[in-house]
């Protein structure tokens, strides 16, 4: 598996961009900003991108999802339940000083327990809500990618529109504390960690 991972844009999104070492089949998981930047590594990378991804519905994830996917050709995939988030894009792009993605329209919505196809890698949807309500996680064998779900010693923030403290508690404990402790944690901000770091050192959850 390849994996590159580039922050960007002002509130510095951590945008991830994996492929299968065989086919050079390649998924973008929350392009947040910085197109140019984006399409420069997928060219280094050699590979073609099939899929966007995007964990959750706020606008420092998904900005430049129109560019790229009018650029590659590629499916835009999320969850239904963050749609309003993501109707949203243009208000939210106004708040924080970001590049209005305009109309965002995904190809196709994404379940719990939905399998993705990508080359030779199998890409497992685990829907986690709490940060919002359609907040999913890319499981890609030992690798977990968050969104905002939880972060190197902290959880996401629950206090913006369709976030739920209870529930992004339950999400962590039921659905990644659940896994290996060696499974690696990819998140949507700040340092990579694993689920044996975060269950034991988290102060959420110690």
């Amino acid at each position: 598996m390849l994996l590159e991972t580039l922050v960007v844009g002002p509130l510095a999104v951590n945008c991830y961009i994996f492929a299968c070492e065989k086919t050079h089949q390649a998924a973008i998981v929350d392009p947040g900003d910085e197109a140019d930047q984006i399409l420069s590594v997928v060219k280094k990378l050699d590979c073609r991108v099939k899929y966007i991804l995007l964990t959750h519905g706020h606008i420092d994830h998904l900005s430049q999802i129109p560019i790229l996917k009018n650029k590659l050709k590629a499916e835009f995939l999320m969850h239904e339940q963050d749609i309003p988030l993501v109707q949203s894009a243009s208000t939210q792009a106004a708040l924080f000083g970001l590049p209005d993605p305009g109309d965002l329209k995904p190809d196709r919505f994404l379940n719990d327990g939905d399998i993705i196809h990508l080359g030779e890698l199998t890409i497992q949807v685990i829907h986690s809500p709490g940060h919002s309500p359609g907040s999913i996680t890319f499981q890609v064998n030992q690798k977990l990618f968050v969104g905002d779900l939880i972060f190197n010693g902290s959880i996401g923030r629950t206090d913006l529109p369709g976030g739920d403290y209870s529930q992004i508690i339950e999400s962590i404990q039921k659905k990644i504390f659940t896994l290996p402790d060696s499974v690696e944690i990819y998140p949507g901000h700040g340092p990579a960690t694993t689920v044996g770091i975060e269950k034991n050192t988290n102060p959420f959850f110690n």
